[in-house]
């Protein structure tokens, strides 16, 4: 479905986002104009991404990360899933306000072998929606069914050549079963509140066995990078 986009506002790095309220809030706005919306992941992607890579990108958020990539550098692909349906028609919009047609946005969770739809949890603040109904139960608003992808079918097809992954914890299960073999890079936010020690060694363990390096030139706290030869 198309969003009706009238009220905009832009960012100092040039990107244009509805001034929706449903989806941006004013406290979310105000990050964005200010350069403090996911500064740090933001930092890491702009000097890591390069010219011709195939970008994969797990949990889209707003559409901000995905249109910043495009917008940088001439990509041969780019794909972003999302599980969350309820942003996809405002992901979509933001990526057409942008004018960014190469991007390739999807409702799906990837998962290891794919498989039956899943349970997703939205909550009130939707950037902490989920697979985990664990996870603050008494903020889920609605639960919807949401496709399943096998992440190796993915890979094998795209062969990703830059990683971006922020999806709420699900890393410490999705990373360690996907074919990372093809990339140079990759940008993860961990989330070891729910991970846990295991989890965020999970992850780690799985880069190195694809043989990517914890890269802390510009990995920060809980966003970590990974690289090939360096």
């Amino acid at each position: 479905m198309d969003m009706d986009v009238t009220d905009t506002f832009e960012t100092p790095n040039g990107l244009r986002f509805p001034r929706d309220r449903d989806f941006i809030s004013r406290r979310t706005e105000k990050a964005l104009t200010t350069e403090g919306y996911e500064d740090k992941e933001t930092r890491a992607v702009v000097q890591l991404l390069r010219r011709d890579d195939r970008v994969l990108e797990l949990g889209s958020g707003i559409g901000y990360m995905s249109t910043l990539m495009a917008r940088r550098r001439p990509l041969e692909a780019i794909e972003t899933y999302e599980a969350n349906p309820r942003l996809l028609p405002f992901i979509r919009a933001v990526h057409a306000l942008n004018e960014r047609t190469e991007i390739a946005s999807h409702n799906a969770i990837l998962s290891e072998g794919g498989g039956d739809p899943v349970p997703f949890y939205i909550r009130r603040d939707f950037l902490a929606s989920s697979l985990c109904r664990e996870d603050d139960p008494d903020t889920i608003v609605e639960t919807v069914e949401v496709p399943q992808i096998d992440i190796a079918a993915v890979t094998a097809r795209l062969k990703p050549t830059f990683l971006v992954c922020d999806i709420e914890g699900a890393e410490a299960h999705l990373l360690p079963a996907a074919d990372l073999s093809h990339l140079r890079a990759a940008v993860v936010e961990l989330h070891p509140q729910w991970i846990g020690q295991d989890g965020v060694q999970a992850v780690f363990d799985a880069f190195h066995r694809a043989g990517l390096t914890y890269f802390p030139k510009v990995s920060h706290a809980k966003v970590v990078c990974f690289k090939k030869g360096f």
